[in-house]
């Protein structure tokens, strides 16, 4: 792989991919750098996406108690099981990633899997799971990393009492 791009952007979050793909759509040549395996960042893998996905079927469940015998639908026995609901929110996540790495592969976008940081003037480096550095040129950088939950002084995130957007 040619280590030289016209544009790098850090980050494959809803800013991040969709710039990637505006840049390859405008002709220049573009990569993404993502920490993780999966292009959406921290919206589309554990955040807004999924979570609408479980508020969905949380209110239809809710709607089948509570109104539907007001519009004439009757059942009995209903029951909410919770492993096909989170098999339904992985499915929706699963399937909006691919989607985004057609998108990328479509438009010849380069995923470059790791930890980027600036190293330098138009030089990005990105280090792999294994601590591998790898070096890339760019005429631009784009940072869209996005951002982290803060805690507040004194008080631990848990992520069981006390959670954070991830959790």
């Amino acid at each position: 792989m040619d280590n030289n791009f016209d544009v790098i952007v850090i980050g494959s979050g809803p800013g991040g991919y969709v710039c990637a793909i505006r840049a390859a759509q405008l002709g220049l040549k573009t990569a993404c750098v993502e920490e993780k395996k999966t292009l959406g960042g921290t919206c589309l893998n554990v955040g807004c996406i999924p979570s609408k996905s479980l508020l969905n079927s949380s209110e239809l469940y809710l709607k089948s108690q509570t109104e539907f015998q007001k519009i004439g639908i009757e059942f009995s026995g209903l029951k909410l099981n919770l492993s096909k609901v989170m098999e339904r929110k992985k499915k929706s996540v699963f399937t909006l990633t691919k989607g985004i790495e057609f998108l990328f592969k479509k438009n010849k976008i380069s995923h470059l899997i790791g930890k980027g940081s600036i190293s330098s003037k138009n030089k990005v480096k990105v280090t792999d799971d294994s601590g591998k550095d790898t070096n890339y040129k760019a005429k631009n950088i784009v940072i869209a990393t996005g951002s982290v939950p803060t805690s507040l002084p004194g008080i631990n995130i848990d992520e069981k009492n006390i959670v954070s957007s991830t959790g």
